[in-house]
């Protein structure tokens, strides 16, 4: 297994990398309308990019998706439906990716861990940015 989407009802939840995934060449994974595009990039030896920049170019984006990389230690992802019911449980090790898209969703630490995260900005404040939601566990 190197690349997964977990969906449920039509909506994407997440996407995951799983550790040891390897590609040829440059490869996202996200669908090219997506807002936060994930993938691995993979050149040969002696490969160099030209050199550029990013022009900045307005676009609206009305989504907030969140990504990490788990460098050590476990963790879980729960997945829920809008009505609360726990549908899928990922449990992550060091070296696994996922974004986290659409949908409900909890983070349980199962070992003391560290992960690199990347979410889209700016951060409006944890009441703004975030709704708690009671789940069926």
């Amino acid at each position: 297994m190197s690349f997964e989407v977990i969906e449920h009802d039509g909506k994407r939840y997440a996407e995951i990398i799983w550790a040891g995934t390897s590609v040829e060449k440059s490869t996202f994974f996200s669908p090219a309308g997506s807002s936060f595009q994930f993938g691995l990039l993979a050149h040969e030896a002696d490969f160099i990019e030209p050199a550029h920049y990013h022009p900045t170019i307005e676009r609206k984006i009305d989504d907030l998706q969140q990504m990490f990389v788990v460098q050590r230690g476990v963790v879980a992802v729960d997945f829920f439906t809008d009505s609360g019911e726990r549908f899928r449980e990922v449990v992550l090790r060091a070296g696994d990716a996922i974004t986290l898209i659409h949908g409900v969703h909890s983070v349980r630490v199962l070992e003391t861990m560290q992960c690199v995260s990347v979410k889209q900005g700016p951060f409006l404040g944890a009441d703004r940015d975030k709704v708690d939601v009671n789940v069926k566990r």
